[in-house]
């Protein structure tokens, strides 16, 4: 019809339709009237109306007849503005939907059946949102639902005067057919997508809200799982609750200022295990769920034992730990924590002959309940470990992982780019504690200091220290360096610990000093004499 337009021919208004009884789809322009919601062509010079063709010439569409649906209490009013019928479709009673291009032609039919199988017929290469063909373009607010009766429930219930149309295909095609119309619907100044309260029409509202204007797009929960739903029990005041509550759409990981005002005042409780050294606590607090812990040290130092002293402290207070140590054997792992309970290096083969096995079990027993360990047989892709890791934690209870260490995690990467391999791990290791919301202990080592002096000496930690990648300290809520002058006669079994960094307190420097007994095979907190 839209040929039939004169070039120079100026629009005058909008005004109801007498044919199809539509509130404003008629358009007067200064020499002829078209109705988008009937398609009639009407010169204003006394000629005969101009006719559209009938569907079956142009794309051989069937023909039905608009009625009310008494079952999805929608009346004839709202049928014939929507043009939705009913018909028979090879033997069988259907539902048609009618849709629209953007000509405002007839050019293709959603087919519903009792059974809700579906049949499209016509091009659905070139239909707009359904309902889309009723509505000018722009306004104030635009409504989007996610099927064709839900549509016409929520228009129904407004009596017509809001803009509300919805996708074609329901909630798995809705972000391809919303993109497609995204000028159109950018026309207005709110949009609010109105879909159906399940997984799938919540995915979609943010898949689709993602794409639209900044500002503009808001999302509508609905108490019942479609608006249909709603006008069939009598509750069609709910529809009409939920456009106006709509929550303006926000891309996630965007906290609006006002939006703070729970976070400001509500404490929400952080789980935190004590250290066993008094010294620790009084720097760091504690040992919190979703914190991630960096130990450094030399080679040699005693970093491992520090993991193991921790490890036993943790299971002896009943929290399940996850030990991954990557440069020594499950037995050995066990044999290490078994050791801090008996007080004995059971792994040295003279220890060992003077301990019971019956003592052995006995400490054993004690922890199994609350140790798991990895096996990792040489293995130990980041990938590979990342889902150890999540394993233990959601599938055995794991409060806390120790990982020791993580230059071997990257070790056998086919990428020779230590730094970029670092960056990598620890951004991954970062967001699986928060997602996992355990504590972690990575172990990492240091490079050598200039001087004429290295860390085996007992040199002061520092993060400058830290090797491969400043990601090791900034990716990082703690950062304990240990120190020990491997070579001292007098001081070589004293170790301190310094807190290079504390993301909690801002609390650095000296926590505590360990003195390492070599009968016993463990450390104990002694007095640091500055």
């Amino acid at each position: 019809m839209k040929n039939q337009i004169r070039p120079d021919e100026k629009f005058i208004r909008h005004a109801p339709c007498n044919n199809c009884n539509s509130q404003d789809n008629l358009a007067i322009y200064e020499f002829h009237s078209y109705c988008f919601g009937c398609l009639q062509w009407t010169p204003l010079n006394g000629e005969q109306p101009i006719q559209p063709q009938k569907r079956k010439e142009v794309l051989d569409l069937i023909e039905g007849s608009v009625n009310a649906l008494p079952k999805r209490h929608i009346n004839s009013e709202t049928c014939k503005k929507f043009n939705y019928e009913t018909g028979i479709y090879n033997g069988r009673n259907c539902h048609i939907s009618n849709y629209y291009d953007k000509q405002y032609s007839l050019v293709a039919q959603h087919i519903r059946f009792a059974d809700k199988s579906f049949k499209w017929l016509g091009d659905t290469d070139k239909i707009t949102l359904f309902g889309q063909n009723l509505w000018r373009d722009g306004g104030k607010s635009i409504i989007i639902t996610e099927g064709e009766i839900d549509a016409m429930s929520v228009s129904q219930i407004n009596n017509h005067k809001y803009p509300v149309v919805s996708v074609p295909s329901g909630a798995s095609s809705a972000k391809k057919y919303i993109k497609r119309e995204l000028e159109w619907l950018s026309k207005f100044e709110k949009i609010v997508l109105m879909f159906d309260n399940d997984d799938a029409g919540s995915k979609a509202s943010i898949e689709c809200a993602n794409i639209l204007p900044v500002k503009k797009a808001y999302i509508a929960k609905l108490p019942m799982k479609d608006a249909n739903d709603l006008l069939v029990a009598n509750l069609g005041a709910k529809i009409v609750d939920s456009f106006w509550e709509a929550k303006s759409f926000s891309p996630a990981g965007i906290v609006e200022g006002a939006d703070t005002k729970d976070l400001l005042l509500k404490d929400n409780h952080v789980e935190s295990i004590p250290y066993q050294w008094n010294g620790l606590n009084s720097k760091l607090n504690g040992i919190r769920l979703g914190e991630l812990n960096l130990l450094c040290a030399g080679s040699g130092t005693g970093k491992s034992q520090v993991c193991r002293e921790i490890a036993y402290h943790l299971i002896s207070n009943k929290h399940k730990v996850g030990y991954i140590a990557l440069e020594e054997s499950v037995k050995r792992s066990i044999r290490g924590i078994v050791s801090v309970g008996l007080n004995k290096l059971i792994h040295i083969p003279e220890v060992r002959k003077t301990i019971a096995d019956e003592d052995i079990v006995n400490e054993w027993n004690k922890i199994k309940d609350y140790i798991t360990l990895y096996d990792h047989w040489g293995s130990h892709s980041t990938e590979d470990l990342l889902n150890k890791i999540r394993y233990m934690v959601k599938g055995l209870d794991c409060k806390v992982i120790f990982l020791d260490h993580i230059s071997i995690v990257i070790s056998g990467l086919s990428d020779g780019d230590e730094r970029r391999l670092i960056d990598n791990t620890m951004t991954s290791l970062r967001k699986l504690v928060e997602e996992l919301n355990c504590a972690m202990f990575v172990v990492s080592h240091l490079k050598r200091p200039e001087g004429k002096f290295g860390h085996e000496e007992g040199t002061q930690t520092s993060l400058s220290h830290l090797r491969g990648s400043h990601s090791l300290a900034q990716l990082s809520d703690a950062v304990l360096g240990f120190e020990r002058n491997q070579q001292s006669a007098d001081e070589g079994n004293v170790m301190i610990c310094r807190v290079l960094k504390n993301r909690f307190s801002g609390d650095t420097g000296i926590a505590s000093t360990l003195i390492y007994n070599k009968e016993t095979g463990r450390l104990s907190e002694g007095d640091f004499d500055e």
